[in-house]
């Protein structure tokens, strides 16, 4: 899908780590509208995906060279990349989610916040690229 200038961008966490150059890279097709959106300023990261990195680190099943808290501020302070809070709004619409959508509370949440806050997710989960095929949800493959 493609995106219209200004349109605001929600990376999965998955995302957002292959676009920090941590965990393999970004889709070819994705990347030059990842960057127009963090030039745009309309790049967001939520709240979330630092605590699903944070659990991935804890689990050791992802190594960073710092900390996460100081990794976590160094990638937020890069120019163009703003952090959504977890809102109320989006804690209601992530229980209230239409089914079929697996359960795992990380992708609920980005899904909720997507849709709450009218923004494109950008994902490769499969699970969430047909729930948001089928819902109507923006989203990108990446």
């Amino acid at each position: 899908m493609a995106t219209s200038k200004g349109q605001r961008l929600l990376l999965d966490t998955h995302v957002w780590l292959r676009y920090q150059g941590i965990s393999g890279e970004v889709h070819k097709s994705a990347l030059p509208i990842l960057h127009r959106a963090a030039a745009e300023g309309t790049l967001y990261i939520s709240v979330i995906s630092i605590w699903e990195t944070a659990m991935l680190v804890k689990r050791g099943r992802l190594s960073l060279n710092t900390s996460v808290h100081r990794w976590a501020e160094e990638a937020l302070s890069k120019p163009g990349i703003n952090l959504l809070p977890f809102s109320p709004e989006i804690a209601i619409e992530s229980v209230n989610l239409p089914s079929p959508i697996h359960k795992d509370p990380a992708d609920r949440i980005l899904i909720a916040s997507a849709r709450v806050e009218r923004m494109t997710l950008v994902t490769r989960d499969v699970e969430v690229l047909e729930f948001a095929t089928r819902t109507k949800l923006a989203h990108l493959r990446a």
